[in-house]
């Protein structure tokens, strides 16, 4: 059986609510992006579920599969007031693929333990044949988790 989620966690010197307010903020998901593919952002920060923003994307920094540069709508699948945010995209590659990203945190001594994840279970089969999941290794994630741990601390 093969993993198809990705879960990593980090104690990081903030509040709840200040690590929030970086990961509604479109901008926010350009600062700390590890893997270099997210150029910038247009669009208001995010309040609820079913909110969008664009990410301007650029493929060619990972070098995997020749895409190039695209743009993406970034949607909020789950959205609790500094607790939880998740989101799916949809761009360029139709049907969307159904993959998803989101953070939980959760007050700790240090400020937040916060926990990113990246799943792909619910990807349709056309995709899983590709073989280009996970797109985002988990190394990826582990070090999103620095980078938001240094804009915030």
């Amino acid at each position: 059986m093969t993993t198809e989620r990705f879960e990593v966690q980090r104690e990081i010197a903030a509040t709840p609510a200040k690590v929030f307010a970086l990961l509604t903020d479109p901008q926010g998901h350009v600062t700390i992006d590890s893997s270099g593919m997210l150029q910038s952002a247009d669009g208001d920060p995010v309040e609820k579920v079913g909110d969008e923003f664009v990410v301007h994307m650029d493929r060619e920094a990972l070098n995997d599969f020749p895409m190039g540069k695209y743009d993406v709508t970034v949607i909020i699948t789950r959205f609790e007031q500094d607790a939880a945010i998740e989101w799916t995209i949809s761009g360029k590659v139709q049907p969307p693929i159904k993959h998803l990203y989101g953070y939980r945190l959760e007050p700790s001594t240090t400020g937040t333990l916060a926990t990113s994840y990246y799943d792909w279970s619910q990807i349709s089969e056309q995709y899983r044949e590709r073989g280009v999941f996970p797109v985002i290794p988990e190394a990826g994630l582990r070090a999103t988790l620095g980078i938001l741990a240094r804009n915030v601390e």
